[in-house]
């Protein structure tokens, strides 16, 4: 097992709002603990490691449809601003749906039994790695590709080393095309590119010091036919606002990265095979392949990688090239600008490089349960205001709140859960070089990617704090013990299309893709309000949903409802009645099939968790009332 680098980074935090980065009642996070960080002006070189930081789980966007993923921007600007994080751009506590309380069962019914809670402790869950079994060697297969050498890895005298795995680069529609391959394309145009990318990226890396004028320069020059589309004034006004003593440093890392950045052929030396549609794949790579890999991305040397065009090579994938980070600035770039900088400090200085590896795992859900006549019973569920999934939810599977292009506007203006994920997890950001957009039975699983940030806020009062000290343990594969499902909802422009059964088993379906175990996992979920808010979903029935999922696969679940007080007593009534009623998976199935039909009719709004509290107390009026008409 691979040692845990120290995370000494040089601290980029700002002043801000003192508001925005205070420590105590943040929104999203648990009030119990206090944010590790500094908000002061940081001085150049490396800094202090800080105490590992609380942080707090935010939202997804819209699928974005373009560079800048407008459809999601236009979802942003119907939310609070101030938002709690982790709550899928859920609206406040007080938006929730109105509870109605339930004035009709018999006291003597299931109602009485919901004075006590069924719920369980956080830390009666099963987590990583505890309660994981032991993985073997690592091995290539069919379905498993792997980018190190594993006879190296897995070898007595060199056990746990990592090394590139030597092999062949291919130029076809089933890898990722890079320029800086020794293999290209055939074409002129490519070869004369791949040879421009080279000089402009060793010029760069020559120089001790670089204005972003000269990045924009360089990257214009093997990028040409966006010249005049391309903005960079992002990056320019980031630099203006930024200190003297941070703008030093920064102009010194930026050919630190170039020559990253040029060392693709000899870190990455391999083709990248690309996780596709309908295809259950896993690509396993080197934290240093990846940071390599997000270098030419920053950039921007990925060829065919620029458009999003319908007839583009690779228009089913998102973005990957750092172009549309770099123009139309706002203050939500600065901090995005802040957390990509601090991680690229970390991996370009030998002594704070990460050695270790990371899974990406896509699954396909061939054949879904029928759910009609799935005889589970609920498994636990532990229910908190407080909190959030990726800090309090710490060795659980904890599940991003994604687009089906993996990511969401991470690259562009979003910036509420999945996207603040993989701001303070950037690694994940490589998983949409390779991702195809995610379908209706399919999810992304990663394993054993390190978080370099500590942040507070949500979406516009997003904040980038300080550098972040990774304490996981490593699994036998040189992975951190932190495992993130992506999962993306249906988004509904109209709320009530979701009170449809052929909507609810979609949803089903892919929590269940996603919850299901393979070999070696018995951990359990951290998740909340997931496809609600902006996707309009109702989180009584996403909850539900995800309850039923987790039966299925046997798994307890740890929900996080992020301030959401009334849903978080709710619920934790829901689940005790449901549990001493021994209503299985079939039943609550049925039971939301009902809801359905009523929620047809033109009438209002049938609060969900009531109308199953009265169908089974109705159940329960039918057994006894003829019992007693007999006087039994």
């Amino acid at each position: 097992m691979l040692p845990l680098s120290s995370g000494r980074s040089f601290e980029m935090a700002s002043k801000g709002d003192p508001k925005e980065s205070r420590t105590a009642g943040e929104p999203g996070r648990d009030r119990s603990s206090s944010q590790t960080g500094s908000s002061q002006p940081p001085i150049p070189g490396p800094a202090s490691s800080p105490e590992p930081c609380s942080s707090a789980g935010g939202s997804s966007g819209a699928d974005p449809q373009g560079p800048e993923q407008k459809e999601s921007r236009t979802a942003e600007k119907q939310e609070e601003p101030q938002q709690p994080p982790g709550r899928d751009r859920s609206s406040s506590s007080s938006q929730t749906t109105k509870h109605n309380q339930d004035n009709s069962a018999d006291p003597q019914g299931p109602e009485q039994k919901q004075s006590t809670s069924s719920c369980c402790q956080l830390e009666d869950l099963k987590k990583r790695p505890q309660c994981n079994s032991t993985l073997g060697e690592l091995t290539y297969s069919r379905r498993h590709f792997v980018l190190i050498d594993v006879d190296e890895f897995n070898s007595k005298t060199n056990k746990g080393r990592i090394s590139p795995h030597k092999g062949t680069h291919q130029w076809s529609s089933h890898f990722v095309k890079m320029l800086g391959s020794q293999k290209v394309s055939r074409s002129g145009d490519m070869q004369e590119r791949r040879a421009q990318v080279i000089m402009e990226l060793s010029r760069l890396s020559s120089a001790e010091s670089l204005e972003v004028e000269e990045v924009e320069d360089a990257i214009m020059r093997y990028n040409p036919k966006y010249r005049g589309q391309w903005k960079f004034d992002a990056l320019s006004e980031f630099m203006k606002r930024v200190s003297k003593q941070e703008q030093d440093h920064y102009h010194t890392l930026l050919p630190k990265m170039a020559a990253l950045a040029l060392r693709l052929p000899e870190v990455v030396r391999k083709a990248v095979p690309l996780l596709r549609t309908g295809h259950t794949r896993a690509i396993t790579l080197s934290q240093r392949q990846i940071s390599c890999l997000l270098a030419n991305a920053f950039f921007c040397t990925f060829p065919h990688r620029n458009t999003t065009s319908r007839n583009a090579e690779y228009a089913n994938y998102p973005s990957i090239n750092f172009s549309s980070l770099f123009g139309n600035w706002s203050q939500r770039k600065q901090e995005k600008l802040r957390a990509i900088l601090h991680y690229f400090n970390v991996v370009t200085d030998e002594n704070t490089t990460p050695e270790g590896l990371v899974t990406f795992e896509r699954r396909c859900l061939k054949d879904p349960p029928a759910w009609r006549s799935c005889k589970e019973l609920l498994q636990k569920l532990h229910v908190t205001s407080g909190g959030s999934i990726e800090t309090n939810g710490t060795g659980l599977l904890q599940v991003d709140f994604a687009c089906s292009m993996i990511g969401g506007g991470v690259l562009g203006s979003g910036l509420v859960q999945e996207e603040i994920l993989f701001l303070i997890n950037p690694e994940l950001i490589v998983s949409r070089l390779f991702t195809e957009k995610l379908q209706d039975d399919e999810c992304l699983l990663i394993t054993g990617t390190q978080q370099f940030s500590c942040y507070s806020g949500y979406s516009d009062s997003f904040r980038w704090l300080s550098p972040h000290e990774d304490t996981l343990t490593r699994d036998e594969w040189a992975r951190l013990n932190r495992q993130i499902l992506a999962i993306d909802a249906v988004k509904f422009r109209d709320r009530k299309d979701q009170y449809n059964m052929s909507a609810i088993t979609r949803e089903l379906n892919k929590a269940y893709c996603g919850f299901k175990k393979q070999e070696n996992e018995e951990h359990d979920v951290a998740t909340g309000k997931w496809g609600c808010g902006a996707f309009n979903g109702d989180p009584q029935l996403k909850a539900l949903i995800q309850l039923m999922a987790a039966a299925k696969a046997d798994r307890g679940l740890a929900f996080f409802t992020f301030g959401d007080e009334r849903l978080n007593q709710d619920l934790q009534k829901m689940h005790h009645l449901l549990v001493t009623e021994r209503i299985t998976v079939e039943r609550l199935y049925g039971l939301l099939d009902s809801y359905c039909t009523e929620m047809k009719k033109k009438r209002p709004h049938v609060d969900l968790f009531q109308f199953i509290r009265n169908k089974i107390s109705g159940s329960w009026l039918t057994k006894v009332i003829p019992c007693w008409k007999k006087k039994c």
